[in-house]
């Protein structure tokens, strides 16, 4: 196939990330790290005190210029000629991102600039919504999930190889409040998509879950073969 669309959806830390950027360097497609893309309208909106005046949250939105760049395994954002990669992945953004994606007028936003972003080559899409409103009708769809304890085990573990001071008990209730509030929102909540392969990683290493990956990209290629 000239140009095919992988995206995955799934809750927190449900290994979303880590299989998506594997995948896209396997096969050498662009990784699009959406969620890093809501992630770096909540940093700009705390770092400037208004993250909870939505009207100037859609305003920062609408004119901003927001561009990703994955190298060397890190998906490197940038914010109107800045780079935030550093900044966006702490507790005080990972507790907010969720209000922020609720918003609806920032959701069409982003979801327009992701479509662009897939029109220029393959593509693997990770987030809350991509298999069900940013792509409806990509080549291949995941919806990836696990246990809550080891979705809460992983993102503990991110926070202290990163040295973020948080407990177990912290990020239990920062990951049981954002399933919360992903799957309980009125604009395209967390949910899994009717023809969405469904793939519990609790128990697979991250080998075995590409190989399933790519088990399923490959079918989609065979099947769209002129015969």
């Amino acid at each position: 196939m000239s140009k095919i669309v992988v995206a995955i959806d799934g809750p927190a830390a449900s290994g979303k990330s880590t299989a998506a950027k594997e995948l896209a360097a396997l096969l050498g497609y662009t990784y699009l790290d959406t969620g890093a893309m809501y992630r770096a309208i909540t940093f700009l909106a705390q770092r400037s005190s208004f993250a909870d005046d939505e009207s100037k949250v859609i305003k920062l939105t609408q004119n901003l210029d927001l561009s990703l760049r994955f190298e060397n395994g890190v998906t490197r954002v940038f914010a109107n000629g800045e780079e935030v990669t550093d900044f966006i992945r702490t507790p005080e953004v990972s507790n907010k991102v969720s209000e922020i994606s609720r918003i609806a007028e920032v959701r069409i936003e982003l979801v327009r600039l992701q479509r662009n972003l897939a029109k220029k080559g393959s593509i693997v899409a990770e987030g809350r919504d991509i298999t069900t409103v940013v792509f409806p009708n990509a080549d291949v769809k995941i919806y990836m999930t696990a246990s809550v304890e080891t979705r809460v085990e992983r993102r503990y573990k991110e926070f202290i190889e990163k040295g973020v001071d948080v407990t177990m008990d912290e990020v239990s209730k920062l990951v049981r409040k954002r399933d919360q509030i992903d799957s309980g929102r009125e604009v395209s909540p967390l949910m899994k998509a009717e023809d969405a392969v469904e793939l519990d990683t609790t128990c697979l290493t991250v080998e075995q879950e590409l190989n399933k990956i790519v088990e399923l990209i490959k079918s989609v290629e065979q099947n769209s073969r002129p015969k």
